[in-house]
């Protein structure tokens, strides 16, 4: 996608083999890129949230494992560098994802040979994201064409970010919605800001304004009551993992948005490449939730009227806070899964048919 009329990727290498990434916790405000010298720096920009969203995190991880080889290639090494990395989010199964395909793809090869082809990896991961987010975006076009039929403005709600800045380029729940901009649907966005962090407010806001695609942020409480005023059409969210029974864990805040779709007959998708599956877990229970820093909630960073960046508090001193960064949406309250081969319901014998089995890293 384009930024000021350059295109960027969340995540890509230099002519000079320099690993990129766009810094997203400077974003809306300022847009800023980082280079990435090492797994640890790797690792630390996906704790941090310099990087995030899961395909994102998954190509990171990957580039991460390549930094890892420059220092030592050896199977110990490469097995720290794993450790490292797995433990920085636990939520996004893409993370895991890509540390398979690289630890499987590097056992396969001599210790010599090992970071040339590291490298030639994490960048057919990055690659292969993006061509499974441009195909979502297209199956996920056939879902607001068809509504689109009978209404002139389609308003689509959305939570947290799931665009470009997310999945290396285009999106997984923002790619659709970029497809039918282009194609001359009108479509306008709900973004909820998504508290904590804001993640539609401040990345959501700022994908779909440098796209020139119409949206209205809202309080995330403002969902359900868009809905019974007949304001939302569509709601399309992304996902962090979905079990195999068709299971939806995604920022927190959007099985509340699902209920609301539901008691309002509103079509609710998700949309995620074939690695975001995790065919290990059976229901919402097995979902593992990251419990994230209190801070998130109580503080929150702004630009002053000054035009400074500035974080401050907004909870009384004393007041304990719980900051779950996702929550889990049942399959019976998702209409359906958009994944790069197609849409499915969302239980296990639709999504085993359409999907098969998870993805290697240049499908």
């Amino acid at each position: 996608m384009k930024v000021s009329g350059q295109h960027y990727r969340g995540i890509w290498r230099t002519a000079e083999g320099i690993v990129r990434v766009v810094d997203q916790t400077r974003l809306p405000f300022e847009f800023a890129t980082r280079d990435l010298d090492s797994v640890d720096a790797a690792a630390e920009a996906i704790r941090s949230m310099v990087v995030r969203g899961a395909p994102l995190i998954g190509a990171t991880a990957a580039y991460g494992m390549a930094l890892a080889t420059r220092s030592g290639a050896a199977d110990s090494d490469l097995d720290a560098a794993a450790r490292l990395l797995r433990a920085t989010r636990p939520t996004a199964v893409d993370l895991l994802w890509a540390l398979e395909q690289m630890r499987r793809a590097l056992g396969r090869v001599p210790e010599s040979q090992r970071s040339a082809l590291a490298f030639r990896e994490a960048d057919a991961i990055s690659n292969g994201y993006v061509e499974h987010c441009r195909a979502i975006g297209g199956h996920g076009l056939d879902i607001i064409r068809t509504l689109a039929q009978s209404r002139r403005r389609i308003n689509i709600l959305t939570h947290c970010n799931a665009g470009w800045l997310a999945c290396v380029d285009w999106g997984t729940a923002l790619s659709p919605i970029y497809w039918a901009h282009d194609a001359g649907i009108d479509v306008h966005v709900w973004v909820d800001e998504t508290r904590p962090r804001n993640q539609g407010a401040s990345l959501t806001a700022f994908e779909l304004g440098a796209h020139g695609v119409a949206h209205t942020v809202i309080a995330d409480n403002l969902g359900g009551h868009l809905m019974q005023r007949g304001e939302v059409d569509l709601v399309l969210v992304g996902s962090d993992r979905v079990t195999a029974a068709g299971d939806v864990c995604n920022k927190v805040g959007t099985y509340l948005k699902a209920l609301a779709a539901h008691d309002n007959g509103i079509p609710f998708y998700a949309a995620q490449p074939r690695s975001t599956i995790d065919w290990s877990l059976s229901g919402p229970a097995d979902v593992p939730i990251e419990r994230r820093s209190p801070e998130e909630l109580t503080h929150v960073t702004g630009r002053t009227r000054h035009g400074t960046i500035d974080t401050v508090q907004v909870v009384p001193d004393g007041s304990a806070a719980l900051n779950l960064g996702f929550d889990v949406t049942p399959a019976r309250l998702v209409t359906g899964l958009i994944t790069e081969r197609g849409v499915c319901a969302a239980n296990a014998a639709a999504l085993r048919a359409l999907v098969g089995d998870r993805p290697a890293a240049n499908e």
